[in-house]
């Protein structure tokens, strides 16, 4: 057999195969669950270091005299 009589067998037997984006509906679905996951996870951690406001007030005051010597604040 020839390379294009090859190809054409090919495309053939993958005509009677059917629609391919059925067989392979899964890949997106899984993608969107993976990624829709990650953007909950992302999205958990939103506002994390206005929660506990008490405590950053403390640690300032506590460390107020650290950022005045040192001037810039690093």
């Amino acid at each position: 057999m020839t390379f294009s009589s090859l190809i054409a067998l090919a495309a053939e037997e993958a005509e009677h195969s059917g629609n391919i984006m059925l067989e392979t509906i899964w890949y997106p679905v899984v993608a969107l669950v993976v990624f829709g996951f990650l953007a909950l996870v992302t999205l958990s951690y939103r506002n994390v270091s206005n929660r506990h406001a008490h405590k950053a007030e403390a640690y300032a005051r506590e460390h107020a005299a650290d950022v005045e010597r040192t001037g810039h604040g690093h």
